[in-house]
């Protein structure tokens, strides 16, 4: 079976629109920064490096430190499809990230996004 196309898609191309689609609902980066650590388990500085290294979705999600135990409380639909039920480990990955960013545009608190 061939790969999603996401998944050789550098994080840094697609990281601006995850900040753009937050600010343009008066949320920021720092959020965003924020619910990708919690999310992946990378300190800042790791996050600055994937950036800057171009690393593909598939490799920055193969590589996170930790991936947060409640992230699997995250559900909800993406893109027509309710992540929950998504059996592909790596596109459920991504579609988490998604949704975690929907929740922020839509301006949910981050103690509810965070599932704290």
């Amino acid at each position: 079976m061939e790969k999603h196309k996401i998944y050789t898609m550098s994080f840094s191309s697609v990281y601006p629109h995850y900040v753009t689609k937050a600010e343009k609902k008066g949320r920021t980066k720092e959020e965003v920064d924020e619910i990708i650590r919690w999310l992946t388990g990378y300190s800042q500085d790791e996050l600055g490096m994937v950036l800057e290294k171009k690393t593909d979705f598939e490799t920055f999600f193969e590589e996170a430190p930790q991936m947060n135990p409640s992230r699997n409380l995250v559900k909800g639909v993406v893109c027509g499809v309710r992540v929950e039920n998504i059996e592909e480990p790596t596109m459920r990955e991504i579609r988490y990230l998604d949704k975690l960013i929907d929740e922020l545009a839509k301006g949910k608190k981050m103690e509810k996004i965070l599932r704290a």
